[in-house]
This record gives C-alpha cells, sequence and structure tokens, in this order.
C-alpha cells in the first residue's frame, strides 16, 4: 500500500535522519541534500520533527529573548534594496538623529523587564565615525548601569580599524552585521558597497573578540541554490548566533512588492538553517509575524531566539503574546544566568603529536 514506511505519518525520512546525525556530528549537509530538503519532497511536519530534535539536542526548551534599540532610524546613504531607510526610500518611516544614551537604557531596562536577555543597538548609515562609536560607548555604559547582565549587541554598518577593539572595550558582547543574501546576487540588492566588504566587518569584530552575528534576509527573489551558497558562506565565518528575517515589504522600496514567502517555505528555511547551524544560536527575527503567521509557535521547535516587540521600522506583535506564544508551545524563556550556546568543544582540541619534535611526518 505504501511506497516506503519511511514516510510513513511522524516517521522520518532517510534523508532527515542523514541530517539529524551529521548535524549532530556537527557535519553540514551536502550541496544535495540542502537543496532536496528546500524542495517539496519531504512533507513539512517531519522535516520540523527532525530539525527540532537538533534544536532540543543543544538547547532543550529554551527560547532567549532579544530586542532593538534602534538608535538612529532613516536618512541611510546606502541603496539596499529591501530597506525601508535606504536612499530614495518613499517608506513613511520613522525618521530621527542619535537618541540619548539615557533613552536607550530607559528602552533596555524595560525589555530587561520583560525577559529580555540580548539589547541591539542598531543605527542606519554606512558605517560609524569615532563620535558614533563614542555615542555606543557612553550608551553600553548607561545600559549596563540599570542591567549589568544584559548581553549589548552592536550593529552600526561597515567598520573601520580599531572600532571594534574599541566596542569590545565598552562592553559590547557581540556585533551584528548580516550577510542577507548570495554573493552571487549581492549587485542585485545593492551597489554601494559589496558582500566583500560585510564579509571583512564580520572578520573584524571576530577578531576583536566580539561575538560575530551574521544571518540573512529571505524573499528577495533568491533561490535554492542562492540560499545554500549563503548559508555555506555564513558556516565558514562561524558566527554564534544568525538571525533569520524574512523580507518585509515596505511600500516604496525597490522589493515593496515581493510577497513570495508562505509559511511552509519559511519553514523549510529555518529547518535548513538548523542543520547548517546545530549548536548556534538561530533567531527568528524580521518578518515572522506577516509570513508565518498562525505557524509562528511551529518555528519555535527550530529557532531557539526571537526578537520580542518592534523591529527597526515596523512594528512586532505585542510582547505579552510571544510570551504567551512560547509558553504555550511548551517552551520556556531563558535567564539572564542561562548559557545560551552549548558547553565549549573541548573535543574539537587536538593536541599535536606529529611533526617538529616528532618522528612522525607534520600535517602539511
Amino acid at each position: 500500500m505504501f511506497k516506503s514506511v519511511a514516510m510513513l505519518p511522524g516517521m522520518a525520512s532517510d534523508l532527515l535522519n542523514v541530517l539529524v546525525d551529521k548535524a549532530f556530528r556537527r557535519e553540514a549537509p551536502s550541496r544535495s541534500e540542502a537543496l532536496e530538503l528546500l524542495s517539496d519532497s519531504h512533507d513539512v511536519l517531519q522535516v520540523v520533527a527532525a530539525g527540532s530534535r537538533v534544536r532540543q539536542a543543544h538547547f532543550g526548551k529554551r527560547v532567549k529573548l532579544n530586542t532593538i534599540v534602534n538608535m538612529k532610524s532613516g536618512l541611510c546613504p546606502e541603496d539596499c534594496g529591501y530597506c525601508s531607510q535606504r536612499l530614495g526610500s518613499a517608506s513613511d518611516v520613522l525618521k530621527y538623529s542619535w537618541i540619548a544614551p539615557e533613552k536607550a537604557a530607559e528602552v533596555a531596562r524595560q525589555a530587561v523587564e520583560a525577559g529580555v536577555k540580548r539589547v541591539c543597538l542598531v543605527a542606519s548609515g554606512r558605517g560609524p565615525g569615532d563620535r558614533d562609536i563614542t555615542r555606543i560607548e557612553h550608551t553600553i555604559a548607561a545600559i549596563k548601569q540599570d542591567s549589568p547582565l544584559v548581553e549589548v549587541c552592536v550593529c552600526l554598518g561597515l567598520l573601520a580599524d580599531g572600532q571594534a577593539e574599541r566596542l569590545a572595550a565598552a562592553g559590547a558582547h557581540a556585533y551584528s552585521h548580516n550577510l542577507n543574501t548570495s554573493e552571487s546576487r549581492y549587485a542585485e540588492i545593492c551597489s554601494t558597497h559589496t558582500f566583500a566588504d560585510r564579509t571583512d566587518t564580520l572578520r573584524r569584530a571576530t577578531a576583536a573578540g566580539l561575538s560575530p552575528c551574521s544571518g540573512a534576509i529571505f524573499g528577495m527573489g533568491e533561490t535554492d541554490d542562492d540560499i545554500v551558497d549563503l548559508a555555506t558562506d555564513l558556516r565558514a565565518l562561524d558566527p554564534d548566533s544568525v538571525p533569520v528575517n524574512f523580507l518585509i515589504p515596505f511600500e516604496g522600496t525597490p522589493l515593496g512588492g515581493r510577497w513570495e514567502l508562505t509559511p511552509d517555505r519559511c519553514l523549510r528555511i529555518l529547518a535548513l538553517m538548523r542543520f547548517y547551524f546545530p549548536d548556534v544560536e538561530v533567531r527568528l527575527a524580521g518578518g515572522r509575524e506577516i509570513h508565518l503567521r498562525g505557524l509562528q509557535p511551529m518555528a519555535l521547535h527550530l529557532a531557539n531566539s526571537i526578537f520580542l516587540g518592534d523591529y527597526l521600522t515596523s512594528e512586532g506583535q505585542p510582547g505579552a503574546d510571544d510570551r504567551q506564544m512560547i509558553a504555550d508551545a511548551g517552551f520556556v524563556i531563558e535567564g539572564a544566568d542561562e548559557q545560551s550556546l552549548p558547553e565549549a568543544r573541548h573535543d574539537l582540541v587536538a593536541i599535536r603529536r606529529r611533526g617538529a619534535g616528532t618522528n612522525l611526518p607534520a600535517n602539511a
């Protein structure tokens, strides 16, 4: 009656079992495996169930809450096609210059009281000047005075020499800079900077000791091959957290007419990110309310982190609704004193037993 026992409801296919086993060994999917996962060859419920095994093995039932503080909004000189703050944007978004450190600290304190563990300080623009770094230094100090345990993530665009080091010294925990789309089609999305500019900034942040945070925006016309290329490039950068955004199609932007995502597509993308990043913080980010809609709770079985409250220029669903959704789905909010990432992988540290000083050939 059935072609294969592996396709019975509630049972994972051979591919999904392979991907789970690989994830437990921290191996990435092959290209063909990744492309098959993104196709409709496997029931989406089975895909989510397989990804959930990996998510729960590393993060249990915990969900980490993050929030954004938009330090400076609008009037950006870059022309990223997805962004409502872009050069030439006709979107009717808020436009203002830098908010005071005290105001940012107040917003952060309210978020921490609501269960937030990471506060992301974001400012529009190509990259910060020295005065901007000073503003962020003062803001971090103000936030830490009220909420000493909160993680502060900074997102200011492209970094110049010495800036990442200053942010780390000021107490920043992480630096966020998304790759957004694949290298091969990056010029279709933005012409004022390059994919290489973005990877360079992320490497600067990592070298300075900041936790690297980098993800993407999906729903911009990318193919399955683009998604796999992006995931591969992201994995090579070894981020600690991977925000998964789904395009918010703002009117007045070049991508304002794109509404191609479905909840099924979003869940498959999230599952792929979990298999590429099994023990990394995968964050459900912008656009989740729009594109996942009633299936947001299912996404929690793949992502172990979400943004709480509003985004840069668009509103999210009320924080109380998010917290209720997390509880209703059987998850718990991660506390400030809990470890987000798994324990250190001491098994990856291999003592040299060959080459100079031994009778064995070097590994060269």
